[in-house]
C-alpha cells in the first residue's frame, strides 16, 4: 500500500473526530462501529462536485468511498499501524504543520505588501549582474585544499589588479564554474539567489568593481560588478514575493520564540560537533 494512503488511513486511526464528526445525528451507514452520518456523506459529495469533472457524481458512490475508507482504518487499527515508527513520524508532521497553520493562518492573512516596501527593499538589496572566477574547494577540506584554492585566488587576483579588462579571459581559463566559457557571467541575481558572502562584498558597489577573493561555501570567488539594475526594470511580482516571505519569515520566528520561552528545552552542545 502506498505511503500517502497509508498516512491517511492512520490520520483518521488518530483523529478519529475528523470521520465521525458531523452537525447531523442521521446515521446513513455503520462500519465496524463506525458512523458515517447524512451530513458527512453530503460534504463529500459536495466534495466531489467541486473537483472531480470527469464523470457524473452520485451519492452511492460516494458512500462507497466512505465505506472503503472506513473498511480500511477498521483493518489498520487491527493490524495496528498508527504504532510503525515510519507513519508516527509522518502523522507528527501532519499535526505539526496543521497546529502551525491553525495558530498564524489568521496573521498570515493579514500580511500585504506594498510598493513602498519592495521599493524600501531594493534600496538594501539592489539586483546585479556580476561574473565570477571560482576556485573550487569541497564541501569538507582539509587545510592544504584551503590554503592552495586561496593561493590561486590571490593570484588570479593580482593579476586582474594590473589588467582588470582581462577578467573575463581569466574567467575562462581558471573559473570551476559552469559559467567560465561565458566569461563567468552569472547574469542578473536577486540578492536572495546569492550566497550571503558572495552578496556582502559586492553590496554598495559601482560597476565594473572587481573583489578580492570571497569565501563561500563553494570556495574563493574573484567578483566582478557587470551592472546593476534599476528599480524600475525589476519583476515586481517576484519582490513581492520575496518581502512577503521575509514578513511571513518574521511572523514564524516570533511564534517559535514564544513557544520557546514556555518550554523546557536543554541541549547537549558537545554531541552536535
Amino acid at each position: 500500500m502506498p505511503m500517502l494512503r497509508l498516512i491517511t488511513i492512520v490520520a483518521f486511526m488518530i483523529f478519529p473526530f475528523v470521520a465521525d464528526a458531523a452537525k447531523s445525528d442521521a446515521v446513513v451507514a455503520t462500519v465496524n462501529g463506525s458512523k458515517i452520518t447524512k451530513d458527512e456523506l453530503d460534504e463529500a459529495y459536495r466534495q466531489r462536485l467541486l473537483f472531480v469533472n470527469d464523470k457524473p457524481a452520485r451519492k452511492e458512490d460516494v458512500l462507497n468511498e466512505l465505506i472503503n475508507r472506513r473498511l480500511g482504518i477498521s483493518r489498520a487499527r487491527k493490524n495496528k499501524l498508527d504504532e510503525d515508527p515510519t507513519v508516527r513520524y509522518k502523522m507528527e508532521d501532519i499535526m505539526y504543520h496543521a497546529q502551525i497553520s491553525k495558530d498564524l493562518e489568521p496573521k498570515l492573512k493579514k500580511i500585504s505588501v506594498t510598493d513602498d516596501d519592495v521599493k524600501k527593499y531594493y534600496e538594501d538589496n539592489p539586483e546585479y549582474r556580476t561574473a565570477h572566477i571560482l576556485f573550487r574547494v569541497r564541501a569538507q577540506p582539509d587545510d592544504v585544499e584551503v590554503e592552495e584554492a586561496l593561493k590561486k585566488a590571490i593570484e588570479v587576483y593580482n593579476t586582474l589588479k594590473k589588467n582588470p579588462g582581462k577578467f573575463a579571459e581569466l574567467a575562462n581559463k581558471f573559473s570551476q564554474s559552469s559559467t567560465a566559457p561565458s566569461g563567468g557571467d552569472m547574469g542578473f541575481q536577486p540578492a536572495i539567489r546569492l550566497a550571503p558572502e558572495y552578496f556582502e562584498a559586492i553590496k554598495g558597489k559601482a560597476n565594473e568593481y572587481i573583489s578580492p577573493p570571497v569565501r563561500t561555501q563553494f570556495g574563493y570567488h574573484i567578483i566582478k560588478i557587470l551592472a546593476k539594475k534599476d528599480f524600475k526594470s525589476v519583476n515586481m511580482p517576484l519582490y513581492k514575493k520575496i518581502v512577503y516571505d521575509k514578513k511571513r519569515d518574521s511572523v514564524l520566528a516570533k511564534y517559535f520564540d514564544d513557544l520557546r520561552k514556555g518550554a523546557n528545552i536543554s541541549v547537549e552542545d558537545k554531541l552536535i560537533k
